[in-house]
């Protein structure tokens, strides 16, 4: 059993994280992080996980553990790890985007290598600091990397993806409480989100010119899952583009190619990214789905973890979707 760490446990991610992690049957929680809860039991903030741990929060940290879990907001990571030390054997995952672009992926000498999986299983396998990709960039990349991996995006990207309200994280603002976002759908960042940045830099490494990306993020009026329509232009047959996508993903143990189309339900709760791909004319359409919290970033940070230390990727992450 490896021992963790979880930094910044009061928020979505963080509680993920444990109920994740308290069933997984390689890995047991060494301690939950809060700067706020520290001596509050951790049903206080996750009712959800009332009977199922009687941890507490603290505010101490053991520099030894196993591998320790960033769940702190974006900048905060590296002011974290500046001013507490871990172990040289201490393996971090960091859920932040502090260290996603290359720029930024050397701290004090520690490389932090970017954990998309299905782009990077090997450098993970041998990596000791990742950085977990964002939800939305994993949405999407996951529905573009085969076109560039064969050269098929030379012409424009467009991209419309619709999130749910805890991709804004857990402190509420105008435009995440219940009587703004409930029956509302409204678009923010239009072309300049964050995301794009470190979804650009892995096209790149796999096709050197690409045309531009436009991407609309819009919020969405349900909690969780992100569903994410992408197209471009295409001259090869709807089978041919399937094919692509079948080979790219042929080892990937959570990216399924189908040939139905898709909805969110099938896929929230769980690690997986399901994928639709529709030619009309001459443009092919991808329609990516994944659970922001999970594929989008806990779940993903565990099965980072789980190929960091050579457990199987599925380990602790077979869950079933909530359809019904």
């Amino acid at each position: 059993m490896i021992k963790a760490g979880i930094i910044g446990g009061s928020g979505y991610t963080g509680g993920e994280l444990i109920r994740i992690l308290l069933n997984h049957p390689s890995a047991t929680i060494d301690f939950v992080f809060s700067t706020t809860r520290a001596g509050k039991p951790i049903s206080s903030a996750h009712p959800d996980l009332l009977g199922t741990t009687d941890m507490d929060f603290t505010g101490k940290v053991d520099p030894k553990v196993d591998v320790v879990f960033l769940c702190l907001g974006h900048g905060n990571s590296t002011k974290f790890l500046k001013s507490n030390s871990f172990s040289r054997t201490t393996k971090i995952i960091d859920l932040s985007n502090d260290f996603r672009l290359r720029e930024d992926s050397i701290l004090d000498g520690k490389p932090f290598v970017y954990g998309l999986p299905e782009l990077n299983k090997e450098a993970i396998q041998k990596a000791s600091y990742i950085a977990n990709p964002g939800c939305f960039a994993t949405a999407i990349q996951l529905a573009l990397l085969p076109l560039a991996k064969a050269g098929h995006l030379e012409n424009e990207v467009h991209i419309n993806a619709v999130t749910g309200s805890t991709g804004a994280g857990v402190s509420p603002s105008g435009t995440t409480h219940f009587s703004w976002r409930n029956n509302n759908v409204s678009w923010y960042k239009p072309f300049t989100h964050q995301h794009l940045a470190e979804i650009k830099q892995s096209i790149t490494s796999l096709q050197d010119e690409t045309g531009e990306l436009f991407f609309l993020p819009n919020r969405g009026n349900f909690t969780r899952g992100i569903l994410a329509t992408v197209y471009t232009r295409f001259e090869e047959s709807e089978d041919k583009a399937i094919q692509l996508f079948q080979d790219f993903y042929s080892e990937a143990e959570f990216t399924q190619i189908t040939s139905a189309p898709i909805h969110l339900k099938q896929v929230v709760n769980t690690n997986q990214c399901h994928i639709h791909l529709h030619k009309h004319n001459d443009t092919l359409l991808m329609t990516s789905a994944i659970d922001n919290l999970l594929k989008g970033a806990s779940g993903q940070a565990v099965q980072n973890m789980n190929l960091m230390f050579g457990f199987a990727q599925s380990e602790g992450l077979k869950l079933k979707a909530g359809v019904y």
